[in-house]
């Protein structure tokens, strides 16, 4: 049987994901289970989740192992590795992809994050990655830096459907629907059938908290202090509406007809990271249709067990969302200093974890020889 909760959440039209991959979901069964059981319909990959299942049990090792025989580098081994998860999730979600007519049932792989701010590598790669997975649910992942915003229209336009990732302001997030916009106009251009693309835009949130909260509290102010844990939810409401207005006139409208796909925001970083507050409030705070929430399994199982579908909170909340923000630059936060720490911060940890990611299959090839 369904979750209930979990269930209800998916009927007011918000697609749960999971945040989280690994050989060891697949294998066991565990990923069919939360499909059944919790509703969900796609899965979402970065380097620390890869890291993460690649230092935890012996999944890997067969495949390791035959890496190691044939002389395979360590990049190239993090390559197939990663592809062969996202190959069998993605085929482990046909079914999901099928029934919802390529909407859900989607499976994000990243680019080397490394390449973050290098355009022309980033699309390499995604072509690259696109090619290699091979199925037609994959997205590819590519992070919203300025430099990355380019490289978003070109793998558009060539057909790759693609999850951009790290973005945490409403004006970047603008960038990204237009690169997206721009892209389908090209792929149209190109001939491709512009129907077959699909892609996301991942807004964070409990991020935008962590680092707002902790510069609310050096400030210390009663006004500063009453401000915390509300500014990732306001920006996130106002980016629904940015994706509203977007995704509608006559240029949107020229697309449409040929049954494009708008660009769903994704709420990513919805793992609460302050004990304080709800474990469940970026889930049940942020719950409209045509939304996609990808939940940490930790986040998955409390809205399982206690979370609550309160109706939609965030259409017509922009007035409101804005207030927060305006409160907050009187408050003395500086915005764009957050949004820029934010981004460098979220490009260098996944960077990190990509290193941490080599230095794993370094030690498995080794002892595998």
């Amino acid at each position: 049987m369904s979750n209930e909760r979990l269930a209800a959440l998916s009927a007011a039209g918000v697609s749960v994901w999971l945040d989280d991959l690994s050989r060891e979901r697949l294998t066991s069964g565990n990923l069919q289970k939360l499909i059944t059981e919790d509703s969900v319909v796609g899965v979402t990959t970065n380097p620390t989740i890869f890291a993460g299942a690649l230092s935890d049990g012996k999944a890997y090792d067969e495949q390791v192992r035959e890496l190691a025989a044939r002389g395979a580098d360590i990049d190239t081994a993090i390559r197939e590795i990663t592809v062969a998860d996202v190959q069998q999730a993605c085929d482990v979600f046909s079914g999901t992809w099928e029934r919802t007519g390529g909407v859900d049932g989607r499976v994000s792989l990243e680019v080397d994050p490394r390449l973050a701010h290098d355009t022309e590598k980033t699309v390499a790669q995604a072509l690259d990655l696109w090619k290699a997975v091979d199925r037609p649910n994959l997205l590819v992942k590519i992070p919203a830096t300025e430099e990355g915003l380019p490289a978003i229209t070109r793998a558009i336009a060539e057909g790759v459907s693609v999850n951009v990732t790290l973005i945490f302001s409403v004006e970047r997030y603008k960038l990204v629907m237009e690169a997206y916009v721009a892209g389908l106009e090209q792929a149209q251009s190109n001939g491709q059938d512009v129907a077959r693309i699909h892609s996301v835009g991942s807004f964070f949130v409990s991020r935008v908290d962590s680092e707002i909260d902790k510069r609310l509290e050096k400030i210390g102010t009663d006004e500063a202090l009453a401000l915390r844990g509300k500014a990732g939810i306001a920006n996130s409401r106002l980016a629904f509406a940015a994706y509203q207005e977007a995704f509608s006139g006559s240029r949107w409208d020229n697309l449409a007809q040929q049954d494009a796909h708008a660009q769903r925001p994704l709420w990513a970083s919805t793992g609460v990271k302050n004990p304080d507050y709800a474990d469940t409030m970026y889930v049940t705070e942020l719950a409209v249709a045509n939304t996609v929430n990808t939940m940490p399994e930790k986040t998955l199982k409390a809205f399982a067990d206690h979370g609550e579908v309160a109706g939609d909170k965030v259409t017509g909340t922009a007035g409101d969302a804005q207030k927060v923000f305006d409160d907050l630059s009187a408050a003395g936060i500086d915005l764009t200093d957050v949004y820029l720490e934010l981004e460098n911060e979220g490009v260098d940890k996944f960077a990190k974890s990509w290193t941490e990611l080599q230095e794993t299959v370094r030690g498995q090839l080794d002892a595998a020889k």
